[in-house]
């Protein structure tokens, strides 16, 4: 059985005017995403704007976010970096404030070697007892972890599963769940056996995204299709821009969230905010006040 599946959301962070963080709209934002068909939600990742949380920020996000929706759903929380101890020390923050895993993304800028890779790893898996889900996103870490590095790092006891988003190599790994990283390869990743997808979309059509994975495991991967087909011009207005600006103006647009991001991450443009409310419309997504 697999440790995380479904539609697992990679949750935005919400921030006051000021830049501040918006503990309450994240209560609101978690709690939606778990009546809308979220399975689970991770919490300081690429969507949540790590790079620019603080640690403290990182488990005040968790501790509300549990708070919220602890007895409803796992809460995964990201706690990778380029620097081991870093990663460790977040790690073990994000297991004793009660997370049910932590997302460890593969360290950016200053490019390990295969050796590095796995000693940096270890160390974060042998620093808690939860399970571990592995990032790999060449696109922004700039290393790829190749499907025999993913399997050898499987052999890791809690090193359960995978965010692959190298749509390149999706593909299953011994010992580990495959999870899709991109919203567009979502149903791809269903098709090689995935148990799920750790998703951007889902904040505005988790229902619909949960239906796709329900219809791959009961067999009825044409009506699966058929859904994500449907789905398509959603996933590509939330790629009109880098990730998380197009998801934060939509939520801005349906009331659910402020769209303010901390710099360098800028909110979105008029021509941006125009594709992506085309696209709402589109699917029939109601914005506030309409």
């Amino acid at each position: 059985m697999a440790t995380f599946e479904g539609v697992l959301t990679a949750m935005v962070t919400p921030f006051t005017g000021d830049g501040s963080l918006d503990l309450d709209a994240s209560r609101r934002v978690a709690g939606h995403l778990v009546e809308s068909g979220s399975d689970g939600i991770v919490v300081a990742g690429t969507t949540g704007e790590s790079p620019t949380l603080d640690d403290s920020e990182k488990i005040a996000l968790l501790g509300a976010v549990l708070e919220e929706v602890a007895d409803r759903c796992p809460v995964i929380c990201g706690t990778g970096s380029n620097d081991t101890a870093h990663s460790v020390g977040l790690s073990k923050a994000a297991e004793e404030a009660g997370a049910s895993g932590v997302l460890v993304v593969c360290p950016y800028y200053n490019k390990p070697n295969r050796r590095g890779l796995l000693a940096h790893f270890g160390a974060v898996a042998e620093s808690v007892e939860c399970p571990v889900i592995l990032y790999n996103i060449p696109s922004r870490a700039v290393i790829n972890m190749a499907p025999d590095l993913l399997a050898e790092l499987a052999e890791i006891e809690n090193v359960v599963a995978v965010k692959q988003a190298n749509d390149e190599e999706i593909q299953q790994i011994p010992g580990l769940d495959l999870l899709a990283g991109n919203d567009d390869s979502y149903l791809r990743c269903l098709e090689a056996g995935g148990t799920g997808g750790i998703l951007v979309a889902s904040h505005l059509v988790g229902n619909r995204m949960r239906s796709i994975y329900e219809r791959v495991a009961a067999g009825d991967v044409e009506a699966a299709r058929s859904e994500d087909e449907e789905l398509r011009p959603l996933y590509a207005a939330l790629g009109v821009t880098t990730n998380p600006i197009p998801i934060k103006a939509a939520l801005a647009e349906i009331g659910l969230c402020s769209d303010t991001m901390r710099l360098p991450m800028v909110s979105a443009s008029r021509e941006e905010r125009q594709e992506i409310e085309a696209a709402l419309s589109t699917l029939g997504i109601q914005r506030a006040g309409a």
